[in-house]
């Protein structure tokens, strides 16, 4: 594992890395807690107990609980962890559901199920070929996608790069395929054709992470979400590495490596995942939204209100389709039952406008139109890692007024205002939402360019998309 040049020794010690870290353990924990295990976890037909998403659903009642514990793991980041444990029980679950469509590697899927259950492991991906001589076929670029490069009586070796691991530091292993878009020609791109499993300690196997959110976060108190919840990206890269058979799903198969992303059940089932993360994250979205309008005083402006009743139907939509997705299912592989493809599309389609728009909301509504900023309250020193509010507010002299009764509003205390403005409200704005999360491209490019652009008339604030990309906004 790599960062900035630096080689990473510990993951769970790494600034770049360690509070997510935590964050993903107290996520095991919860499978634990007397509270949440019953909610969280149950038997499969094999008597293995595990989390609910990671083994096959039979009935519209397994989905459903299914998501009920999806929604256990996502109020733990409050639906900002993307690419969670369960993100990628949405594949590894069919593997229990019909492991012989993968013959002659069925007994490779029935392992990995097994273990996948019984450990709960968390698994990372990489499904995209890095974006190098895209008009070329892809057994054209040799140097760059992964391609098998010999076969050995107990494997193959593989060479290449292979992106965007999102997580990957935190996690077990990383599952390799290909993205359901590749075009590969059969006869020709055999040696691209893959589909495998390496675990993170496999020789000859590199991660190449992107700047840490964590890292840059000044303390947990001026970056709440981003101070917790970074999942760093990564590029993957494979020099000789070794895969044994028992890792190997499929092997120089053009069509099951192209046609198992839509064949497995894996996109309906991830989007059950991502929408009902995206629905506890807007149930976050309104608590905040209302909070700030209750810190500004103005939650009785009926412009103001129309708006928050923009929010709270987008979130009450959002569930709604997680509720189809579960009570109208269609059959699945291997008898069982899978999110209809139908309703599974539209928590792509109005996800891409539902995360956005309460992103605006948030751009205008509670702090702008009230005229007050959030960037106008008081932050801590700059080298208190998690400073006490007695450090931020001091207590003066009782004839004067006091900084917390400047900024207190109707929260009670200044500390809950400041606390609440700008902290949480401007590290929603401004980090990374999760790879799967719509506006996740939008919130990439500010963090790429994030100088002052400027449109006629007007200066745009930093991290701002410009109307017009070139190549320079584009790393």
């Amino acid at each position: 594992m790599w960062i900035d040049g630096e080689r990473v020794r510990d993951v769970t010690e790494h600034p770049a890395f360690r509070n997510s870290a935590r964050s993903v353990a107290r996520l095991y924990d919860a499978l634990h807690d007397p509270k949440t295990r019953e909610v969280m976890t149950a038997e499969d037909r094999h008597g293995i107990r595990t989390h609910r998403f990671f083994m096959p659903s039979y009935a519209p009642a397994d989905l459903l609980a299914s998501r009920e514990a999806i929604a256990q793991w996502a109020r733990m980041s409050y639906g900002y962890m993307g690419r969670t444990p369960d993100y990628k029980a949405s594949f590894m679950a069919t593997l229990g559901a019909d492991p012989e469509w993968y013959a002659p590697f069925g007994d490779s899927a029935r392992h990995w199920y097994r273990d996948y259950a019984e450990r709960a492991l968390f698994l990372n991906h990489v499904l995209i070929n890095p974006p190098i001589d895209r008009d070329k076929a892809v057994h054209e670029v040799e140097d760059v996608y992964v391609h098998v490069i010999r076969e050995r009586d107990d494997g193959i070796i593989v060479s290449g790069a292979k992106m965007l691991a999102t997580g990957s530091a935190v996690t077990h292993a990383t599952f390799v395929a290909q993205n359901s878009a590749v075009q590969l020609e059969e006869g020709k791109a055999e040696d691209y054709a893959l589909v495998f499993i390496a675990p993170m300690d496999t020789p000859g196997k590199k991660l190449i992470s992107r700047s840490s959110y964590e890292s840059a976060a000044r303390s947990p108190w001026d970056n709440p979400l981003s101070a917790r919840f970074d999942e760093n990206d990564a590029v993957v890269i494979f020099d000789n590495a070794f895969i044994p058979w028992e890792n190997v799903l499929v092997y120089r198969d053009v069509k099951k490596a192209t046609g198992f992303y839509a064949q497995s059940g894996f996109m309906p089932r991830y989007t059950l995942q991502s929408g009902t993360r995206l629905a506890v994250k807007l149930d976050f979205l309104v608590g905040l939204f209302a909070r700030a309008l209750k810190a500004n005083g103005t939650a009785g402006f009926r412009g103001v209100q129309a708006k928050f009743g923009e929010l709270v139907g987008w979130r009450n939509l959002i569930w709604a389709l997680t509720d189809s997705l579960c009570y109208d299912p269609m059959e699945g592989p291997g008898g069982t039952v899978i999110p209809k493809i139908e309703n599974a599309v539209l928590i792509r389609l109005f996800g891409t406008s539902a995360f956005p728009t309460a992103r605006a909301q948030f751009r205008r509504d509670p702090w702008r139109r009230p005229a007050g900023r959030p960037v106008e309250q008081p932050r801590p020193p700059e080298r208190r890692a998690a400073p006490d509010h007695r450090s931020v507010l001091p207590r003066l002299d009782r004839r004067r007024p006091r900084p917390d009764q400047a900024v207190q509003a109707d929260l009670g205390c200044g500390r809950e205002r400041v606390r609440l403005s700008p902290r949480v409200v401007r590290d929603q704005l401004q980090r990374q939402p999760g790879a799967d999360a719509p506006g996740h491209g939008e919130v990439l490019r500010r963090a790429r360019n994030p100088r002052r652009v400027r449109r006629p008339g007007r200066a745009v604030p930093d991290r701002v998309r410009p109307r017009r990309l070139d190549r320079r906004h584009l790393g």
